[in-house]
């Protein structure tokens, strides 16, 4: 009887490791790219983290891009499925042939501010000094041309912009003097002003623009639809996830970007559990300036309405079908 006991139990064992075997298995691989390393890189991180992703059946690697230039090749190219592109790149990409499309927004307005050395007082006063952004056609290429156009100057050559990879490299950039202005979100615009640096101007108050957009290929839409609601799924369950599980989230944030320092944790966490949209659908309201900025190169965009480059039924069917209430309700 105790030999046939034990085999049952061994029987069961292998069953269980075959069964979760064959579950890894049928996970879905897909690549997401993170555009810089800041806290507004956190839904996918908590997702990752959190499991959220293996929830809904995807495998999912987070690979680390310079940008919404670097990332929209790479999503083009297929070496990666997804990430945040801004909406002039999409814009400019998608004139030129390609088939990038937004499938939502994460935040209605950007958290990114300009940090400049203290001598720096006023906009004009950044005539023939250098700028730092991420990458040519990124956000942060498009916010401070933009500011810095609004202020009277000339991007390029009235200020300086110079490419400087990641948000902690800027930061070096303008610790060490090798630039008079950075481009940089939080925590790290915090970092700089604790290191002396003044906040010249701050994005999210200067223009209306949505960020952290899920951008993906039309191609992968109709190819394979089931994939990308899967991650939609998982980003707008990790956007609930946040707003519910404070100290995860900050556990989280602190391992990706390598910092302990509680108050700048804390700040975070006050910021984006506020701007992350619950219902993050593609926004289309409030475009100008990102179609002034395209109409520079484009001037054809004009004749394309904001739709034409998002596709906004993923979030309306999870929202129909009660999904994002119930993530809501599970908040309270």
């Amino acid at each position: 009887m105790k030999k046939f006991v034990l085999c049952l139990v061994l029987a069961s064992m292998t069953l269980v490791l075959r069964s979760g075997y064959a579950q890894d298995k049928s996970l879905k691989k897909i690549r997401w790219g993170v555009t810089s390393l800041s806290a507004s890189q956190w839904i996918p991180w908590i997702a990752k983290e959190a499991k959220i992703y293996e929830k809904h059946g995807l495998d999912t690697e987070l690979i680390l891009l310079r940008g919404s230039g670097q990332s929209s090749q790479a999503i083009i190219g297929g070496s990666i499925f997804a990430a945040p592109v801004t909406l002039a790149t999409v814009i400019n990409a998608d004139l030129s042939g390609a088939d990038l499309v937004t499938v939502a927004h994460t935040v209605p307005g950007v958290q990114s501010k300009l940090l400049v050395k203290p001598e720096i007082k006023r906009p004009e006063d950044l005539r023939g000094k250098k700028l730092a952004i991420s990458t040519f056609g990124s956000l942060g290429d498009f916010l401070n041309r933009h500011i810095i156009k609004k202020y009277g100057m000339e991007p390029g050559r009235d200020v300086i912009l110079i490419t400087i990879g990641n948000t902690p490299e800027r930061l070096q950039a303008l610790a060490s003097g090798g630039v008079d202005a950075a481009d940089l979100a939080y925590p790290a615009d915090a970092q700089a002003e604790r290191l002396g640096f003044k906040v010249l101007w701050d994005a999210k108050q200067e223009v209306t623009y949505p960020s952290m957009s899920v951008v993906t290929r039309r191609k992968s839409v109709l190819e394979d639809r089931d994939t990308v609601m899967r991650m939609v799924k998982a980003h707008v369950e990790a956007i609930h996830y946040l707003k519910a599980n404070k100290e995860f989230s900050l556990k989280i944030l602190s391992k990706y970007l390598k910092t302990n320092d509680r108050e700048l944790l804390e700040g975070s966490y006050e910021i984006y559990r506020n701007d992350f949209i619950s219902v993050p659908y593609p926004i289309t309201q409030g475009l100008q300036a990102t179609y002034e900025y395209v109409a520079l190169q484009r001037p054809d965009v004009w004749k394309h309405k904001p739709e034409v480059f998002m596709d906004a039924s993923f979030i309306a069917e999870l929202e129909k079908s009660g999904f994002i209430k119930r993530l809501s309700e599970g908040q309270r």
